[in-house]
């Protein structure tokens, strides 16, 4: 396997069960793991599409894994998705202040993820 595919997989591997966090269940998930109450339709709406985002992107990074035609486009969904997360972290420490330490480590997770994903695109684009 190669590293571009073991990459893909691991990051899939870890996004999952985010996902389902929070959109599995979202009024017992999140106030459970994030201390956030889910206690609009419209709040559980956003966290299941956000969970259907990411499980689609999970689906895709896999497939990208195994098949090489479509590698190098997980990776740069990967790479973009990491970047627009923890660009949209690092406005709200901006904006709002200092997290949950569980969200910190989130974006200091993107930001290695993005980094390396961009990493390997070049090194399979020099090749």
């Amino acid at each position: 396997m190669s590293k571009e595919s073991f990459f893909l997989l691991f990051i899939a591997a870890g996004v999952f069960p985010v996902s389902l966090i929070y959109g599995g269940n979202p009024a017992i998930s999140m106030p459970n793991f994030y201390g956030i109450e889910v206690d609009t339709v419209n709040l559980s709406n956003i966290l299941r599409a956000v969970m259907g985002l990411y499980i689609a992107l999970c689906i895709f990074w896999v497939i990208g894994a195994w098949y090489e035609k479509l590698r190098i486009s997980a990776l740069w969904s990967l790479a973009i998705f990491m970047t627009g997360i923890a660009s949209g972290r690092t406005l709200s420490l901006i904006l709002d202040g200092i997290p949950s330490p569980l969200f910190i480590f989130y974006l200091v997770v993107e930001i290695i993820a993005a980094i390396i994903g961009f990493k390997l695109i070049s090194n399979l684009q020099k090749n």
